[in-house]
């Protein structure tokens, strides 16, 4: 490992946040040793990559990866641009454990930190992205609204969100379309049916159907939400949404 890589876990979490309950990247705590073999099995690798190339991220900049369970987001991001200075923060310490665990082996660069995505570690106007993928259909109405606030209040002026998470509309609808019919992408059908209805039925995916995305982050004040691509897959549509802060 570089000399100059260090991994550490934080907890930012606030004694009242305890007990704060959350479902668990898998769906189930015990499906957590699976968990990465399920996703190289469903291509979701294939998803990050896509993720990372829209953020558009350059050489050095901060960004924060929200709800990164195992690191696999950030992992994506740091082999795009290994200078990122990058953050993963997810409410499963077993999860984050497990990206150290990740980082070390790569010799990379990573600060994990336990929290909630309605409260980002970053100081204000400090980031220059954040991230999420997969993840914010866990996360219940109320928090959604706080997680893009605490958004744009970390990003500096110009700073840049993109969002890749089941939603948007049916068919069609700003942006292009990446077909993975015969990639990787389409190995997500034969993932267990253990995890399909974490993806379907999760209380809080309703929100983000019907472009709930885009309004979400143009509610909290960011400018041009929109839908850049989306794949389509067994599990439902995956949209990738890009918003920014107003540079003033």
């Amino acid at each position: 490992m570089a000399a100059s890589a260090r991994v550490r876990i934080l907890d930012h979490r606030t004694p009242q946040e305890r007990d704060r309950p959350f479902l668990p990247g898998a769906g189930k705590t015990w499906l957590l040793p699976f968990y990465d073999a399920l996703t190289r099995l469903g291509g979701v690798r294939v998803l990050h990559r896509r993720a990372v190339e829209i953020a558009g991220i350059e050489p050095g900049q901060a960004v924060a990866d929200v709800g990164c369970g195992t690191g696999n987001l950030s992992f994506a991001v740091l082999a795009a641009q290994p200078s990122a200075r990058v953050t993963g923060l997810d409410p499963d310490r077993a999860a984050l454990r497990r990206a150290a665990r990740k980082a070390r082996r790569r010799g990379v660069a990573l600060t994990l930190v336990q929290g909630y995505a309605d409260r980002i570690p970053a100081e204000d106007a400090s980031l220059d992205h954040v991230v999420s993928a997969l993840a914010l259909h866990h996360v219940d109405d109320e928090s959604r609204d706080a997680f893009a606030r605490d958004a744009l209040r970390a990003l500096r002026p110009g700073g840049k969100i993109t969002i890749a998470d089941f939603g948007g509309p049916a068919s069609g609808g700003g942006g292009g379309h990446d077909s993975h019919g015969g990639g990787p992408a389409h190995a997500l059908r034969h993932l267990p049916g253990l995890i399909r209805p974490r993806t379907a039925h999760a209380p809080a995916a309703a929100g983000d159907h019907d472009d709930g995305i885009v309004a979400l982050l143009t509610r909290a004040g960011f400018a041009d939400a929109r839908e850049v691509a989306h794949s389509d897959h067994r599990f439902g549509r995956v949209a990738f949404v890009q918003a920014g802060r107003p540079a003033s």
